[in-house]
């Protein structure tokens, strides 16, 4: 029997998956709620800020979590788990981290198009980095609702496992990371 079967990640895997967990779930919702908006709302512009700033911290924290991960290595698959069902997950697990960061580089480059710097929190300016010829805003801001939608796709089904690893497989999957 392997003995990492029962193992758990570790506390800093655990911390950083779940405060981003939140504030990715916060940053739909706020993301979703600002498209919403019209674009003389009060409200559109605030919201896109903090969106914006966030999805910055999203970032920051992605490649502090795939540099924990690349050094921290998960627990072991439970006994008897089909390895169809591990290479599936496996590849929801890229797929997401992939999304965690194409996520906010497109947003940043959809709100750079312009040639305008971005606030991070009205502490400091992020400055538009590369030139983007007329339109492009359009363009990048479609793929990042792709993105975001594809994200929210994967997402349920990520939980989805979750619970159905914990309610009907009842193997430890869930307990790994709670």
């Amino acid at each position: 029997m392997n003995d990492r079967v029962n193992e758990r990640f570790d506390p800093i895997a655990r911390l950083l998956h779940w405060s981003m967990a939140f504030l990715l779930i916060g940053m739909i919702g706020l993301g979703f709620y600002a498209t919403s908006l019209d674009f003389y709302d009060p409200l559109y512009h605030r919201a896109l800020h903090w969106h914006r700033s966030f999805g910055i911290v999203l970032l920051l924290l992605a490649l502090l979590r795939l540099a924990w991960r690349l050094r921290h290595p998960a627990p072991s698959w439970p006994a008897g788990m089909p390895l169809w069902e591990q290479k599936a997950a496996l590849l929801a697990h890229a797929a997401l981290y992939g999304l965690m960061f194409l996520l906010p580089i497109t947003g940043y480059l959809t709100s750079t198009a312009d040639g305008h710097a971005i606030r991070f929190f009205d502490w400091f300016a992020i400055p538009a980095l590369i030139p983007l010829a007329k339109g492009m805003e359009t363009l990048l801001g479609n793929l990042h609702l792709l993105l975001a939608i594809l994200f929210v796709g994967l997402l349920l089904m990520h939980i989805a496992a979750a619970l159905k690893h914990q309610w009907l497989d009842r193997d430890g999957i869930l307990r790994r990371m709670w």
